[in-house]
């Protein structure tokens, strides 16, 4: 099986989740890059696709490269976000994602808390449409931590072991 993690990562923490998908993937033969770099995609048998939760959705740069994958690709998404673990931002920009693939094999999905822009969050405190979310997001300093990243490489695995079934 041929495997690529192809991601968009605005502060990091996307790519730090990425990182650790691609160390757990064993005995394939791998690749990992920016979205925006891969070429080929027809090659690969499975495509773990990241992205950063921008406004409850997946970034637009993402989005364009979901739309362009082969029909009938595997396809598992992790994304990285403010919010907490099952939170409504996280969970709406994986509908978002899926809606997109409807042409795809969905292998499954993985969302990693991961630090907000500090401007972000004081932009969003002024707000009071959206000043909880804001309150929720300060506390996701220091993610992905090692447990959330632990955690990805989980994820990768149970993954992988579902692409290469029959």
């Amino acid at each position: 099986m041929k495997a690529l993690v192809a991601y968009y990562s605005d502060t990091g923490n996307t790519k730090k989740v990425a990182n650790a998908i691609y160390d757990a993937i064993e005995e394939s033969e791998k690749e990992i890059c920016l979205a925006e770099a891969a070429s080929n995609l027809s090659e690969y048998d499975l495509i773990f696709c990241g992205f950063p939760v921008q406004s409850m959705g997946l970034p637009a740069k993402m989005g364009t490269f979901v739309k362009g994958l082969p029909e009938g690709m595997k396809v598992a998404f992790f994304a990285t976000h403010g919010s907490l673990r099952g939170g409504v931002p996280a969970i709406t920009a994986f509908y978002s994602a899926i809606g997109l693939a409807k042409d795809l094999k969905v292998m499954g999905t993985f969302g990693s808390r991961g630090v907000v822009k500090q401007g972000i969050i004081d932009a969003l405190l002024k707000k009071a449409t959206h000043r909880d979310w804001a309150l929720e997001a300060q506390s996701a300093v220091g993610h992905p931590d090692e447990a959330d990243l632990e955690d990805a490489k989980v994820f990768a695995a149970a993954v992988m072991t579902k692409a290469g079934e029959k």
